[in-house]
C-alpha cells in the first residue's frame, strides 16, 4: 500500500495570489500551488537552508528539494515567457490563526455569515476591510450579531482570520481573484457584487433570496469594481447555502 503524502505545514498565507505581466498580454497561466510557494519563500525569502525549511514544513529535505525545483521553474517560466501566475491548491495545512479577541461562539446548528463592515454599509473592497459584521443564522433567522476588527489583515491573509472566526460565508462589494482562491482553500462560501445595507443584506441571505454577482472582480490597478449596478445576475437559493 502506498504511504498517504504529507500535508506540507504552511507559516504565513499568500497575501498576493495573482501576478500578470503589464507590458504584455499574458496568454498563458503558470499554476504555483502553495507550498511551492511556501518553499520558496522560506528559501529565498526568509533565507533558510533546506533543513530549517523542512522543519518548518513539517517535510523531508528531498520532499523540500523537489518542490523548490518546480516553484524555480514554474517562476523562471512565467518571466521569461510573460506567463500570468496565480498561487492556489497543493497539499497543505495551515498554522493556525488566534479568533478575534471576545468572540461569541456559535451555535452547533447556526451558520455564520461575515459581512465586510464599514458605517452599517457592506464594505466595497475585501482587501481593505477593517472590520466585519457577523451574523448566526439558524432556521432562516439571524440569532446573533458582533462587529469584530480585522486587526490589520489584508487580502489573503484575511481568509485565515474568517477561518478563524468559524465564518462559513462571506459578503462583500468588490474583491480579487486570489482573495477568492484564498477563502475557497479556507472552505468559506462567497457571495459577492453586494451594495447597501449589512443588515439588510444579512437578512436576504438567510432568507434565501440574496442577489449577489458570481462574477465579482476587484481590479487593483485602476482601482474600479466590476459590481456596479448589475449585480442580479444570481440568487442566494440557487447557491448551496447549507442553512
Amino acid at each position: 500500500m502506498a504511504r498517504p503524502l504529507r500535508c506540507r505545514r504552511i507559516g504565513k498565507q499568500p497575501v498576493y495570489r495573482s501576478f500578470v505581466p503589464e507590458d504584455a498580454e499574458a496568454s498563458d497561466t503558470v499554476y504555483l500551488t502553495v507550498d511551492e510557494y511556501e518553499a520558496f519563500r522560506l528559501l529565498d525569502d526568509e533565507g533558510l537552508n533546506q533543513e530549517a525549511c523542512a522543519e518548518r514544513m513539517n517535510i523531508s529535505r528531498t520532499t523540500v528539494t523537489a518542490i523548490y525545483e518546480s516553484a524555480r521553474h514554474k517562476i523562471a517560466g512565467a518571466l521569461v515567457n510573460g506567463k500570468r501566475i496565480l498561487i492556489t491548491g497543493g497539499r497543505c495545512e495551515y498554522e493556525p490563526v488566534d479568533p478575534p479577541e471576545g468572540l461569541i461562539k456559535k451555535g452547533s446548528r447556526q451558520m455564520r455569515i461575515a459581512v465586510a463592515y464599514e458605517d452599517g454599509k457592506v464594505f466595497q473592497h475585501f482587501g481593505h476591510t477593517e472590520k466585519f459584521k457577523l451574523y448566526d443564522v439558524e432556521d432562516g433567522k439571524i440569532k446573533a450579531e458582533q462587529i469584530v476588527d480585522s486587526d490589520g489583515n489584508g487580502h489573503g491573509a484575511l481568509a485565515g482570520f474568517l477561518k478563524a472566526a468559524d465564518v462559513d460565508a462571506l459578503i462583500c462589494g468588490g474583491i480579487g481573484k486570489g482573495a477568492q482562491m484564498a477563502l475557497e482553500e479556507a472552505g468559506i462560501d462567497l457571495f459577492g457584487g453586494v451594495q447597501g445595507s449589512a443588515d439588510e443584506a444579512a437578512a436576504a441571505y438567510a432568507e434565501g433570496r440574496l442577489v449577489y454577482d458570481p462574477d465579482v472582480r476587484c481590479n487593483h490597478h485602476d482601482h474600479e469594481h466590476h459590481h456596479g449596478g448589475e449585480c442580479g445576475s444570481h440568487d442566494c437559493k440557487d447557491h448551496h447555502c447549507g442553512h
